[in-house]
């Protein structure tokens, strides 16, 4: 899909399945199980979801998965089924990763910056995408590298310590704009310093929201996982983007959405209606 000036596509690092309960927060199974069936576990299928934004000079990838890292006793818990893998589906547009000129993370939760290092098989953790420059905010990175008893099971230093050491990390410090029509915006609730990315041309917008609202069913404000360290901000964030979104036309990409990738939104009342582009 084109927005203006700017060619996009959505690719995948495969999928993976979380709890329910946990994605879905205070609603109740009887609710979000209609639209999102757990398995035997309670587990829902999420999509590993990733844009890429082919920009005039570079290749911007925004979130990169799970990545290759994880164990067999990480893999059966999260039921990680790299099929494709970011790695084929940059093939799949006829690109390699290091073809990559720009990484953004919307924060450093392994399920979203996983795919930032790879394992070789020597063992060594290397970067994913070795041409790139990798950008998230400063304090996203001060929180990944110091996580506590409540966040140390999303935060796994393998994903990005080394972008550090290697020079290849940008920290950013609120709202920024990273080339001409592609802007971070600090889209705060998940993780004190989650950020969302907006991409502008010619009267258009796309807004890759990330963790903010995962799924298209995560639009109605109620929804907000459990997995939020701050639900409250989650819910002022959502208000303040979702009803800019209507009022500016924005299309939005549901990140973990294995069937409701992209779509727009209206409101009627309290409630939003998302008119779903494409699928999985």
């Amino acid at each position: 899909m084109r927005v203006g000036r700017f060619e996009t596509h959505l690719l995948l690092d495969g999928y993976f399945r979380l709890d329910g309960g946990a994605m879905f927060g205070v609603v109740p199974r009887v609710l979000w199980e209609k639209t999102n069936p757990p398995d035997a576990q309670n587990r829902i299928e999420l999509a590993l979801g990733v844009l890429l934004v082919k920009a005039p000079g570079k290749n911007i990838l925004i979130d990169t998965g799970i990545g290759n890292k994880g164990d067999g006793h990480f893999c059966k818990i999260y039921a990680v089924d790299r099929r494709p893998s970011i790695e084929e589906s940059l093939e799949g547009v006829g690109l390699v990763p290091r073809d990559i000129d720009i990484v953004i993370n919307t924060h450093f939760h392994f399920d979203h910056a996983g795919g930032d290092t790879t394992r070789q098989p020597n063992g060594e953790i290397v970067p994913t995408f070795p041409n790139a420059l990798y950008c998230v905010q400063r304090k996203e990175w001060e929180a990944a590298m110091a996580p506590n008893e409540r966040t140390r099971g999303s935060y796994l230093l393998e994903n990005y310590e080394v972008l550090s050491k290697l020079g290849r990390l940008e920290l950013l410090d609120g709202d920024t704009e990273i080339v001409p029509g592609i802007r971070i915006m600090l889209t705060p609730g998940h993780t004190e310093h989650h950020q969302s990315v907006l991409i502008q041309s010619e009267g258009k917008t796309l807004c890759f929201l990330g963790d903010l609202v995962p799924t298209s069913s995560h639009v109605q404000l109620p929804y907000i996982m459990g997995y939020d360290l701050l639900p409250l901000q989650t819910l002022e964030t959502k208000r303040a983007l979702l009803n800019r979104a209507c009022e500016e036309d924005w299309l939005l990409v549901f990140q973990h959405d294995p069937r409701a990738r992209m779509g727009r939104l209206e409101k009627s009342g309290a409630k939003y209606h998302v008119t779903l582009i494409g699928g999985s």
